[in-house]
């Protein structure tokens, strides 16, 4: 078989939505109850989460239209007053989007010419002259688990703490090291690995954040960041081995990283305690007891449906051949690679398209056998590229709070929740103290807790899963913004990005 060339996906939605802060520290935010626009949360929710929908772009502008979760445009009418609906004619909600070099965004009203401003609290279009009132700076919305790809080098940043660098070199984004946390704070950004360490300005990686870890960024429409110091440094790849380091010369756009989530691999044990794995570039197998690159796949699952897709690092897909073998050889659009998935108890099954369920054949090959399943049917599942969670739910991150005791579900950056492999499918979760999750009672929890504890998680998408927690209810958001563990049935609150 032809080697196949790993291809980065498209971008998402969630990946072209951003929440804009204005000069007052506020974000734009929609009021669904009174159809109006304001500028006073303080936090990037749900209502201040807009996606940007570009009609014409240059390097230094574009034409946009801002639409809100719930679908509805950000609308200026005559009068400067701004709403949120449906645009009743062609240009009707659409702004001239100018990028500054410090990164922020002004928002011109394309019928009228009129700059989008707020006083702290409204928000109107009224103005011509332009002004730091109208200055906006954006805030990328997705999950702050992330990767970096460089289009230029068609390659993705990776942490090295053995050297303490960062490189811009992995081909394929399947290494824990290819993630990275970016925390917003005070107006600049700072990127943790996922040993967590911190890129500073000297192109080491350091154990605390501060000044010297602090980069801005510019945004553009799509997913494209560029990081700098403020200073006139930006940071890009350099040298032979594609260093990430600040420098003051980028060529050909060098200093651009598409920003993207962190994507999910696991790894896949047979009930003999065998690791799927691709043999002879195609053939997949159970047959060694060691994991290997070859034995990592993409979990690309689709949260509308039960449908699975496994990604092989040789690029390719799973998919059902003839005489129902299971080959590393398919292509996104097949048919044959979409399987349908079943859980049990943090263990899964797999059913292939013409109805049998995978299994493991006397030779070790996977095939598309077994009519009913039963245990030999079931596979072991773990994340391969996730020592830990960063938990998104309905009303924010899961992270503890000083005004709080127990731990919360609103907060604005999450805490990170050290996975303890128990057993496939279950896992011990730990804060970062190095203490372990309590539960109480009422089905709350505490972050200080002297016993470990067995929690399942299930995937339910590419990048969502629920927890089944040790009580045997599902880990839930609530509105009160204490996290809760009551729910007998999965519900939107049960949904956690990761």
């Amino acid at each position: 078989m032809e080697e196949v060339e790993w291809t980065p996906r498209q971008p998402r939605a969630e990946d072209l939505r951003v929440g804009l802060i204005s000069w007052a520290g506020s974000y734009l935010t929609y009021e669904p109850y009174k159809n109006t626009v304001t500028a006073t949360a303080k936090g990037l929710g749900r209502r201040q989460t807009w996606e940007i929908l570009v009609s014409n772009q240059h390097d230094t502008q574009a034409v946009v239209r801002l639409r809100s979760l719930q679908g509805l445009y950000l609308l200026c009418e005559a009068d400067g007053s701004l709403c949120y609906g449906r645009p009743r004619t062609s240009h009707h909600g659409c702004f001239l989007i100018r990028f500054h070099r410090n990164g922020q965004w002004t928002l011109q009203c394309i019928i009228s010419g009129r700059y989008l401003e707020s006083d702290g609290e409204d928000v109107f279009c009224t103005s011509r002259v332009l002004s730091a009132y109208h200055m906006w700076t954006p805030r990328p919305a997705l999950h702050v688990h992330v990767i970096l790809f460089s289009p230029l080098n068609h390659c993705y940043a990776r942490a090295d703490p053995t050297m303490g660098r960062v490189w811009v070199d992995a081909p394929i984004p399947c290494l824990e090291e290819c993630g990275f946390l970016l925390h917003f704070q005070d107006g600049c950004y700072h990127l943790e690995t996922s040993a967590h360490t911190f890129l500073s300005h000297l192109d080491r990686l350091v154990s605390q954040p501060s000044t010297q870890t602090a980069f801005h960024m510019q945004v553009r429409p799509g997913g494209l960041v560029a990081l700098s110091d403020g200073e006139g440094g930006m940071l890009y790849p350099q040298g032979t081995r594609l260093l990430l380091s600040l420098g003051s010369n980028p060529h050909g756009g060098e200093e651009w990283f598409i920003l993207q989530r962190c994507p999910t691999w696991v790894s896949l044990m047979s009930k003999a305690r065998k690791f799927l794995s691709v043999v002879y570039d195609v053939e997949v197998c159970a047959a060694s007891e060691h994991i290997s690159p070859m034995s990592l796949f993409q979990f690309e699952c689709d949260n509308e449906t039960p449908t699975l897709q496994l990604r092989s690092a040789n690029g390719c897909y799973l998919a059902q051949r003839r005489h129902r073998a299971v080959m590393a050889d398919g292509h996104p659009m097949e048919c044959e690679t979409f399987f349908r998935i079943h859980w049990n108890c943090g263990r899964i099954l797999l059913q292939s398209p013409n109805g049998r369920f995978l299994c493991i054949a006397a030779n070790g090959l996977l095939m598309s056998s077994a009519t009913i399943p039963g245990p030999n049917e079931e596979f072991g599942i773990r994340l391969a590229n996730r020592p830990f969670l960063a938990l998104r739910g309905r009303y924010g991150y899961v992270g503890t709070s000083s005004e709080h005791d127990l731990l919360q579900c609103n907060m604005d950056q999450p805490d990170c929740i050290h996975l303890l492999p128990c057993r496939q499918g279950i896992y011990h979760f730990q804060a970062q103290g190095g203490s372990f999750w309590s539960i109480t009672s009422f089905g709350t929890f505490r972050p200080w807790g002297k016993f470990a504890l067995n929690f399942c998680i299930e995937l339910q998408g590419s990048n969502l899963l629920t927890v089944l927690a040790p009580n045997g209810f599902y880990m839930r958001s609530d509105r009160s913004g204490t996290l809760l563990a009551d729910s007998e049935d999965i519900t939107k609150e049960c949904i956690w990005e990761f």
